[in-house]
């Protein structure tokens, strides 16, 4: 009786494997559809279906920086079926941001899916041509320029906060309830700046719907190498990285968990969807880093460098 007790437990566990998943996945995107998280996701799911059998759902939660979907997320049941992808902000500056009912360390890393820095943009008609002209542009008009946010205490406010400070320069942040719908008003000239992710801008800029300036990081992307470093444009060391994840709640069984990281190894390995990556600016992690180890190492080693940035800059959700 006693070795039936212990087995049952097992067999049942085992089979839960062996038949996952048996129905549609829903992953979680803490932002507006159109947005650079979402458009990555669809991405993903598109070719997650082909390995797993079964539809992959997206589910749009907004409001507040992600963190109303970070806990949608926290509290599912944790079997798989309800996954979330996040980055930069949602699991790593939110935890020093917010007081939350949930902790950004405890979901189940799935897989790290890519990495690209941002970029600093502005509307379509602003006068500056270059970096060191918005700069000036922006003391002239100390004040009263504005630059869009996907909200207080999302990676483009935080960016731009940063951006201030090594720059002297003093401007209102507008807080929207995603990039997407912030881009939009960017490009009707509503707004002046944005500090966007590659993914969500880079369309625009080509398409000359918005200007680019700089983008942040030490190197130039591959799919826009018009656009100069900070480095290039007077301003070295402002290197942002928004790199995406992808999380199942804490409790996760392992083998569910290695089930759905298989699942998005083998959709990054999509040469379309590599391209698409490409063509919006994100550089996919080789293989190895993709795996579950990886994304906690990586997000443990961001929360390292990032939250005491935060604190001491006394950077609040309002």
């Amino acid at each position: 009786m006693a070795l039936g007790a212990v087995s049952l437990p097992l067999a049942s566990r085992a089979a839960r494997a062996d038949t996952f998943p048996s129905r549609p996945i829903t992953i979680i995107v803490p932002f507006a559809a159109g947005g650079p998280t979402d458009v990555l996701a669809r991405i993903v799911a598109e070719y997650m279906r082909a390995t797993l059998g079964h539809s992959v759902v997206i589910e749009n939660v907004t409001g507040a920086s992600g963190t109303v979907a970070g806990l949608r997320a926290a509290r599912a049941a944790p079997d798989g079926y309800t996954i979330t992808i996040g980055h930069w902000g949602t699991h790593c500056l939110n935890g020093a941001i917010y007081q939350l009912q949930y902790d950004v360390r405890e979901f189940a890393p799935i897989a790290l899916i890519a990495s690209g820095p941002q970029l600093i943009i502005g509307r379509p008609n602003l006068p500056a041509r270059n970096l060191k002209e918005l700069i000036a542009w922006l003391k002239d008009n100390a004040g009263k320029a504005t630059s869009g946010t996907a909200g207080p205490g999302s990676g483009a406010h935080v960016a731009g906060v940063f951006f201030q400070q090594l720059t002297d320069t003093n401007f209102s942040f507008v807080p929207y309830r995603g990039a997407g719908p912030a881009l939009n008003d960017l490009m009707a000239g509503h707004i002046d700046i944005m500090f966007d992710q590659a993914s969500n801008s880079l369309p625009q800029v080509k398409s000359g719907t918005v200007k680019a300036y700089a983008v942040t990081s030490s190197s130039r992307l591959a799919s826009a190498p018009e656009i100069p470093t900070v480095d290039e444009s007077g301003l070295p060391g402002l290197y942002i990285a928004y790199w995406h994840g992808i999380w199942a709640p804490k409790g996760t069984p392992g083998e569910i968990v290695s089930t759905l990281s298989a699942a998005v190894t083998a959709a990054l390995a999509e040469p379309n969807a590599r391209q698409r990556f490409l063509e919006l600016g994100q550089e996919i992690p080789p293989p190895d880093r993709q795996k579950p180890d990886s994304l906690r190492s990586h997000q443990a080693a961001e929360i390292d460098k990032w939250w005491p940035i935060v604190k001491s800059a006394n950077i609040k959700a309002e």
